[in-house]
């Protein structure tokens, strides 16, 4: 079905999904959430999409999260009500951790609140040098709910993920970098030539192999090493009895760019 609030671009195995709601700073009203669990659900599900880019349209907001104006205006209970189908929780994204397809977030501006949330779902964040972070959400008597407590001390150190989610305070794209969340910083001309250059490095690996290193990854965070090293990983097994298993050797022994079939 055409969307209203989001855009969704597929080429070749490459999908891009653009938050559309500039006039909002693309803040996520449960329309917007609705949609992007559609899109995010059939990226899952197609056999032939593989890497994913998510960013917002405009130079100001990647997101500003959740659309307070919305949820002051029409209360909770209509928002529980239009989004009781949504498998992937806020914006489509947050709950949906058994997507082990890659996921890339270009941040054109503030990522505050459920924005930040949804770039720390992803897995590589390329943001443009104007670009913000920031869990404000205690400023407005709330707490980052969908993700943001849970996720941000896994990525950064405690005492720096505590120091953001405390004060609500935001950080620049270069401090973000410094802390080791954002993997590049550019210009915002070249955000979404760098996201896809990050895809097409992405793409050229099998893709079964790159679920596989993703889902191990996720699914051992909270192990013991040991535990860890013995675990047994769904995806591993996929990529072993793949056809691209035996691609893979077989164009480095001929010489030539592998033909991944992602089975």
């Amino acid at each position: 079905m055409p969307f209203e609030f989001i855009q969704v671009k597929k080429r070749g195995h490459l999908t891009t999904v653009t938050i559309c709601r500039p006039e909002r700073m693309n803040a996520i009203h449960p329309y917007t959430t609705v949609e992007l669990d559609e899109a995010f659900g059939d990226f899952q599900n197609d056999p032939d999409q593989w890497v994913a880019i998510v960013t917002g349209a405009g130079d100001r907001a990647f997101s500003a999260g959740n659309d307070l104006k919305y949820q002051a205006e029409h209360g909770s209970a209509n928002i529980s009500e239009i989004t009781k189908d949504v498998k992937g929780g806020f914006a489509g994204i947050h709950k949906r951790t058994d997507l082990f397809k890659p996921l890339i977030a270009a941040v054109n501006g503030f990522a505050l609140g459920g924005g930040f949330e949804i770039v720390l779902s992803c897995d590589i964040i390329i943001a443009a040098e104007h670009a913000k972070f920031g869990l404000p959400e205690p400023k407005v008597g709330l707490m980052a709910g969908a993700g943001g407590v849970h996720r941000l001390p896994r990525h950064i150190p405690y005492h720096l993920a505590m120091g953001m989610m405390l004060t609500g305070r935001h950080i620049s794209a270069q401090e973000a970098q410094s802390y080791g969340l954002v993997n590049e910083i550019v210009p915002l001309d070249d955000l979404i030539p760098t996201a896809e250059r990050w895809a097409e490095e992405i793409l050229a690996c099998a893709p079964l192999s790159i679920r596989a290193s993703k889902e191990a990854t996720n699914r051992a965070l909270c192990l013991p090493l040991d535990e860890a090293l013995v675990a047994s990983y769904p995806g591993m097994k996929a990529m072993r009895d793949s056809e691209d298993l035996i691609e893979g050797p077989k164009a480095f022994a001929e010489k030539r760019p592998p033909n991944w079939k992602g089975r």
